[in-house]
């Protein structure tokens, strides 16, 4: 199933094909999938998501679609016929937009998983006021959440700080995909509403996203074999 797998996505912010490929062999695609991000697919192109699915990993394609629903549609198509097992659109952009990216992908024998984008986890509710958002990102986050899934989404992306709010609500089908996780010891650098894995997998998310406490240890195997033990079930 799309949703079995290991719970573990592997951020890879990197600028080079080059060095991606260097740390993607070191890891080991039965403890993790990968996600890829703006910088990597804007700098390698999609040539860099075949390569890694070459090694057999599974990819997230987090470039988070914000658009008239017609342009996130045919983008959603692009994502899809690269046989990525995650994409994700941000909810921001309204249920008709969301509910075209579904539609575009009804074709599909094997689709991948379609995520919406709730509240960034580098975001806190000054933030939010700065955007004229005046409710907390719980908040924010529960009413985008709900959006999603009535428009037909898988799931969406937010703080695992508000999933158990939200599996609540909507059930436990509904998939969380939370990045901001940092393990105790580590750095928690721009991110502000984070949690531990441990913590994040307690609250009921799905699926987790680390990037520079594994691509930045000086052993990533390692660094990535003890984040997939400690999340085991």
């Amino acid at each position: 199933m799309l949703n079995s797998g290991p719970k573990l996505l592997v951020a890879l912010d990197y600028s080079t094909a080059d060095q991606c490929l260097a740390l993607v062999k070191q890891l080991n695609p039965s403890l993790c999938r990968l996600k890829i991000g703006k910088e990597l697919f804007t700098a390698a192109g999609p040539g860099v998501v075949e390569s890694v699915q070459k090694l057999g990993f599974d990819v997230f394609l987090d470039l988070k679609f914000h658009d008239i629903p017609n342009t996130v549609a045919g983008a959603v198509k692009s994502a899809a016929n690269l046989g990525v097992w995650m994409l994700n659109v941000h909810a921001c952009g309204g249920a008709r937009m969301m509910e075209a990216a579904v539609a575009a992908l009804q074709a599909y024998q094997h689709k991948p998983l379609l995520i919406a984008v709730t509240v960034l986890t580098s975001m806190d509710e000054s933030d939010l006021l700065g955007v004229g958002i005046k409710e907390a990102p719980e908040t924010v986050v529960q009413r985008l959440a709900r959006l999603a899934k009535d428009s037909g989404m898988d799931g969406v992306v937010s703080s695992a700080k508000e999933v158990n709010a939200m599996k609540s609500a909507l059930g436990p089908a509904f998939l969380s995909i939370t990045p901001g996780i940092r393990p105790a010891t580590a750095a928690v650098g721009d991110q502000k509403r984070v949690v531990t894995p441990e913590q994040a997998i307690a609250n009921g998310s799905d699926y987790i996203v680390v990037g520079r406490p594994i691509t930045q240890a000086e052993n990533p195997a390692q660094a990535c074999a003890a984040i997939a033990a400690s999340i085991a079930d």
